[in-house]
């Protein structure tokens, strides 16, 4: 037996629903074909102790470090005067984070980078000396992102727009901060 519903016009369950042409959502919708086929990426940038700073999502097919300048200042950790509370003063990345035009970024910026050089490219030839011991704190990045793909919501894409989206795995993020203070004795 089918069941179908009725015919009748019905008003929106929710206001606010996103019109084409919306100023905050990407024409793509952050959506693009990779190796991987149709996928999204998130851009992820955490403290030492794996808590989340700043996130920002890209098609599939974009490049890692197009990403990196407007990540790393879309950071706002700052106290009610406006003052920084925390500046990086290293960033951990792999290979693909490579290049001559971000580790001039990051001095600039007094951050130093602490990304392995390619096989093919001179290593004595760069500004700055690796880092093996700082760069093994690097898979607290890869950590983070294995727990927010054990977010259904983060792991398969539900939302069709990226605003909603990029609000998921803010969600993800908000709920491991309130999951840490609660630990941390704060729940009264």
């Amino acid at each position: 037996m089918v069941r179908r519903w009725p015919a009748r016009p019905r008003g929106a369950v929710r206001g606010g629903w996103r019109q084409k042409g919306d100023p905050q959502e990407p024409a793509e919708h952050a959506l693009g074909r990779s190796r991987g086929g149709f996928s999204t990426k998130f851009h992820l940038v955490c403290d030492r102790h794996g808590h989340p700073l700043g996130v920002r999502l890209s098609p599939g097919q974009t490049h890692e470090s197009q990403e990196l300048e407007a990540l790393l200042e879309g950071i706002d950790c700052e106290d009610h005067d406006g003052e920084p509370l925390a500046y990086p003063a290293r960033l951990a990345g792999d290979k693909a984070y490579r290049a001559d035009w971000i580790d001039d970024w990051l001095l600039e910026n007094e951050i130093e980078p602490v990304i392995p050089s390619k096989a093919n490219e001179d290593r004595d030839a760069r500004p700055v000396e690796f880092d093996r011991e700082a760069y093994r704190e690097r898979n607290i990045v890869e950590r983070l992102i294995g727990w927010l793909k054990e977010s259904r919501r983060v792991l398969t894409r539900f939302e069709k727009t990226a605003v909603n989206f990029l609000a998921m795995v803010k969600w993800a993020c908000l709920k491991r901060y309130l999951r840490l203070m609660t630990e941390s004795g704060f729940s009264d």
